[in-house]
């Protein structure tokens, strides 16, 4: 991963420790910055990472929690990994908005998705390309950034696809006997492994603010049919695959969620994050991303996973 220097001043703030957003704190910790959290529950004891500074936000529970504004001083930078919630359009930004105004920032990320993006027919898109979410979560997503970029702070939206890592792998469903091989023709997914997604984050911290695009994919190089990374999983288990089922055979007893997956078919650009912004991606593809997952996983990394937020 690519290992930027950041001023051990700057002091940042992860809303949200969730998958993401907890291995974010960890290496931005490592590399010499002060890093305070949010999380809906307390953290203690052994999940309470006492390195980190911990403070409860819940935009869900009456009245909402939300950290004192002397909790968040000097804070210089934020990352933004909660999803927009039901009732609340965007609830950081409602909730924490006041106090986040108040602050010094230099920084403000946002974790949106690519899924803003729609359904290509399996073309290439970038930045450049109009919104086109389809209503639900996506068209959330987008009313998301359109409201932290009019919020006045100094925000960088980054748009992902399908975040993998250890303990969120195709690894222990093949091994439990519960993965499904699907065949879509035509179809492909944009990944990425979450360490560059984290290794993306802290190369954008370090930049210097003009250089910063406002929009920012992060993806790896290798978009392509969910059963040709599962059959490379099965490879590197030595498991047997399990057979496969015909999307349209299929489709008809599928979940709504599963549906709109797999409704969308797109290949996503990292050219912007790669040539223009030199980013060097630690895992260019799914293979090297496997290979490592399950290494650290193997190696017991799988405990690495929360239990908070989506990203």
């Amino acid at each position: 991963m690519n290992k930027p220097l950041v001023k051990p001043a700057r002091q940042l703030l992860v809303i949200g420790a969730g998958y993401t957003g907890l291995r974010l704190a960890r290496a931005a910790h490592q590399r010499g910055l002060a890093v305070r959290l949010t999380s809906r529950r307390p953290r203690q004891g052994e999940c309470a990472d006492q390195d980190l500074g911990w403070f409860q936000f819940d935009s869900a529970s009456e009245p909402a929690l939300v950290p004192a504004a002397e909790a968040l001083a000097g804070i210089t930078d934020v990352l933004v990994t909660v999803p927009p919630g039901q009732g609340r359009a965007e609830p950081s930004l409602e909730l924490l908005g006041p106090l986040l105004r108040q602050l010094p920032l230099q920084w403000l990320g946002y974790l949106s998705t690519t899924g803003v993006y729609g359904d290509t027919g399996g073309t290439w898109v970038d930045e450049t390309a109009p919104p086109a979410p389809r209503a639900g979560r996506s068209q959330a997503r987008l009313a998301a950034e359109q409201a932290w970029l009019a919020s006045g702070l100094p925000v960088q939206i980054f748009r992902l696809p399908a975040i993998y890592g250890p303990g969120r792998s195709p690894f222990a469903s093949l091994r439990a006997g519960q993965s499904r091989l699907i065949h879509k023709p035509g179809q492909v997914f944009s990944r990425v492994h979450v360490d560059d997604v984290v290794g993306c984050l802290l190369h954008c911290l370090a930049l210097p603010s003009g250089r910063r695009p406002t929009v920012l994919n992060v993806t790896d190089d290798c978009p392509c049919p969910s059963s040709e990374t599962l059959g490379y999983a099965a490879h590197l288990l030595g498991h047997k695959l399990p057979l496969v089922e015909h999307y349209a055979a299929i489709e008809a007893s599928m979940g709504a969620m599963a549906r709109s997956f797999w409704s969308e078919n797109r290949r996503t650009s990292n050219q912007l994050l790669r040539t223009t912004l030199g980013y060097v991606l630690r895992y260019p593809s799914y293979r090297e991303g496997y290979r490592a997952c399950l290494a650290e996983e193997l190696a017991g990394g799988q405990s690495l996973r929360s239990a908070g937020s989506a990203t």
